[in-house]
């Protein structure tokens, strides 16, 4: 049987989808620019060298984070209930009126609530974004599509940086800080506006009954010049199809259900832990702060706003690298080297920070500025690597529900780390990268002993690793290709396929 391959409209609709990846890596990057700017603290009242002024800096990333864990359990929901694209839309619109709120704040508690719900929607839609892609990818290239996600995210964060620096230099102090933040609307506007364009996820149709209509989606999607029958599309329809009457009948289809069936749960814990364990990297850390620890290397200025627009052009870079060799090392070996790196990274920083930080040494303080960028290769394997992985090991009823409460897992452990980091680098200072170094060595372990291997599976065949439900067998798949038209029919009766 061929292999089955997305065609150019395929890779356009993922491609486009990912305004939403960029919406949510520009967000979350702008703000750390903003706050370096003096502007926007001289407007908002807040004066960090006291305690109410900490207080609201943390406030700032917080109700961020927290917004975003409540998005993502919310997702599930509004997926599941009106389709993948109608969600897509309704996030949009909270998207743009959140960052018109920032924009136009005119005092930090309407900059706070403009904060709050912009971090309720991106939540949502960096949960959404990678759910879709992969739900319309082919598996032979599903880790490169869905890594559009995560690449296009970084390259949000890139230009977040860049406008920031920009800005730095505007002689209309309020249009400093004001700018940047309604660049915020561009990306979800254009989304939005291309959005009935989008074709719905052929498995959301085909589990709600729509089974012609997904069929279509798939044929359009996977027909290739190497295929114009779209024999292989009729393959994945019947999986899809067997695999959703298996769901069916097993009745998974609420949080709670989900956390009561154990194949399912194991799946949950994992993509949870996956996500924690990468954010224990300390990569949002570095990022928020980057300014700060440019700050104790001697650099001043504007400077530190360019070095974080640098950091950010080159952590996209690698992100582009890793959705390249993907699905050919597989997702395991990638975040596997990707952790490494970051572990071995953060030994030399902190060494080099211990001996150099607030001295005269240049060139010590040089390789520690390095050392920070090196970070970036390494975590740009695993931010686009995790997004995949969490958005294959989920059956398609619970797929939503699964994939918000992983992502979950990255807003509650930046919430615990960003909010502690002003007090431990007042206290302890260079010693709270210890914990960047000790909490991922040793959840490196586990993550290689019992998380299975994904790639090239089709989302169907993943359930097998994870359960007892078998893939369709070879003579299935054949007798499907041999059928090029097949009945997709609401009475059709779906041939169920079940483990020993």
């Amino acid at each position: 049987m061929a292999v089955i391959k997305a065609n150019k409209y395929n890779i356009l609709i993922a491609f486009f989808v990912a305004l939403g990846s960029f919406t949510y890596g520009y967000n979350s990057s702008v703000t750390a620019g903003v706050v370096g700017l003096p502007s926007f603290f001289a407007y908002m009242k807040i004066d960090t060298s006291t305690s109410q002024g900490n207080a609201l800096f943390g406030a700032i990333n917080g109700v961020y984070l927290a917004g975003g864990a409540f998005g993502c359990w919310t997702l599930a929901w509004l997926a599941d209930t009106v389709g993948r694209v109608r969600t897509i839309q309704a996030v949009t619109v909270i998207c743009i009126v959140s960052a018109a709120i920032q924009c136009g704040s005119v005092h930090v508690g309407m900059f706070l609530a403009g904060r709050l719900v912009n971090g309720f929607g991106v939540g949502m839609i960096n949960t959404l974004i990678p759910l879709y892609q992969s739900e319309i990818s082919p598996p032979s290239q599903r880790g490169r599509l869905v890594d559009l996600h995560g690449a296009i995210l970084v390259a949000g964060y890139s230009c977040g940086g860049w406008t920031s620096y920009g800005a730095y230099f505007a002689t209309n102090k309020e249009l400093q800080w004001r700018l940047p933040l309604g660049i915020q609307l561009l990306a979800p506007i254009a989304l939005l506006i291309g959005s009935p364009w989008l074709p719905e996820s052929p498995r959301w149709l085909i589990g709600h009954g729509r089974e012609e209509q997904g069929m279509t989606v798939l044929s359009n999607l996977h027909r290739t010049a190497e295929d114009p029958d779209a024999t292989g599309a009729h393959v994945e329809f019947r999986e899809i199809q067997n695999q959703i009457h298996i769901e069916a009948e097993e009745r998974i289809d609420t949080l709670w259900k989900c956390l009561c069936t154990p194949d399912v749960r194991r799946r949950m814990i994992y993509g949870f832990c996956l996500q924690w364990l990468l954010q224990s990297t300390g990569v949002l850390v570095v990022f928020n702060y980057q300014t700060v620890l440019y700050a104790n290397l001697g650099v001043a200025g504007s400077t530190p706003l360019l070095l974080l627009s640098i950091y950010n052009v080159v952590a996209a870079i690698f992100n582009y690298v890793c959705s390249l060799v993907l699905d050919r090392f597989g997702r395991i070996n990638i975040i596997t080297f990707g952790i490494a790196g970051c572990i071995a990274d953060l030994i030399l920083y902190t060494a080099l920070v211990a001996e150099f930080a607030n001295t005269t040494n240049r060139v010590g303080n040089g390789f520690a500025i390095l050392a920070l960028f090196l970070f970036a290769v390494f975590y740009g394997f695993l931010d686009s690597a995790s997004y995949v992985y969490c958005s294959e090991i989920f059956p398609t009823s619970v797929r939503a529900h699964g994939m918000g409460f992983a992502v979950s897992g990255l807003f509650l452990s930046n919430i615990l780390y960003t909010q502690v980091a002003p007090t431990a680098f007042d206290t302890i200072g260079w010693k709270f990268f210890l914990a960047f170094i000790i909490v991922p060595a040793a959840g490196l372990v586990p993550f290689r002993l019992f998380y299975p291997e994904t790639k090239l599976l089709s989302l169907e065949e993943v359930s097998y690793l994870f359960g007892n439900t078998a893939p369709p067998s070879g003579d299935e798949k054949q007798q499907v290709q041999s059928d090029r038209e097949p009945r997709v029919s609401e009475t059709e009766e779906p041939v169920v396929v079940r483990g020993a």
